[in-house]
C-alpha cells in the first residue's frame, strides 16, 4: 500500500517539474528531495516534531519554510514538502524520491546501468563503454561505475535484469564449463 501511495505523491511531482515553464529541473528536483531527507536522517529532532500529532500544522510548516530557505531548495519543492508533510506522509519521502527517480528516468528516455569493472575506467572507456549502449538499448544510460578487483579484467554490466559479462573471470568461467561439458 504504501509503495502505491509514494508512487501517486511521486507521479504528481514528475507532472510539475516536468510542466512547461516550470524553473526547477526535474534533476533539481530530485537532488533538493535527497537533500531535505539527508536533512531528516541527520536530525532525530526534526523527524519527531514532523511525525508529531501534538505540534501544530502551522509550526511544521515554518519549520518546513526555514528549512527549505537555509537548504536553497525550490519553491516547487517547499510546497510539494508542504502537502506530504500535511497529509503525513513524511515517512514516505524516501519512497517517494525513489518512484520520482523512476518516472523521471521513464519519461526522459534514461536507463539506469551498473558498471563493474577490475579496475578503473578512463573517461574515454567510460564515454565508449556510454555510446555502446545508448545504441543496444536506445535509450540515455545513467551510469554508476563500481569496482570489482575479482573481476580480473573487463567489466560487467547490468540494465535491470540482464547483465552483460565481458569480464575475464566471466570468460574462464564460460571456458571451463564448456571443457567440463565436453569430457562428460
Amino acid at each position: 500500500m504504501s509503495a502505491a501511495v509514494a508512487v501517486r505523491y511521486a507521479r504528481a511531482l514528475v507532472d510539475l517539474a516536468t510542466r512547461p515553464g516550470e524553473t526547477a529541473t526535474p534533476e533539481t528536483v530530485v537532488e533538493e528531495i535527497t537533500s531535505f531527507e539527508q536533512a531528516l536522517k541527520l536530525s532525530a529532532a526534526l523527524r519527531n516534531v514532523l511525525a508529531s500529532p501534538a505540534v501544530p500544522l502551522a509550526q511544521k510548516r515554518r519549520l518546513i519554510t526555514r528549512l527549505v530557505r537555509e537548504l536553497g531548495l525550490s519553491d516547487l519543492v517547499r510546497r510539494f514538502l508542504l502537502v506530504v508533510m500535511e497529509r503525513r506522509r513524511m515517512n514516505l519521502l524516501g519512497e517517494i524520491r525513489q518512484a520520482v527517480e523512476q518516472l523521471l528516468d521513464e519519461r526522459l528516455g534514461v536507463v539506469r546501468v551498473e558498471v563493474a569493472s577490475a579496475h578503473e575506467l578512463t573517461p574515454a572507456q567510460r564515454q565508449a563503454l556510454e555510446d555502446g549502449l545508448a545504441q543496444l538499448t536506445a535509450r540515455r544510460p545513467r551510469a554508476r561505475y563500481f569496482i570489482e578487483p575479482e573481476l580480473i579484467g573487463g567489466a560487467v554490466v547490468r540494465i535491470g535484469s540482464v547483465i552483460y559479462d565481458g569480464s575475464i573471470r566471466g570468460q574462464l568461467e564460460a571456458l571451463k564449463r564448456r571443457l567440463s561439458g565436453a569430457e562428460a
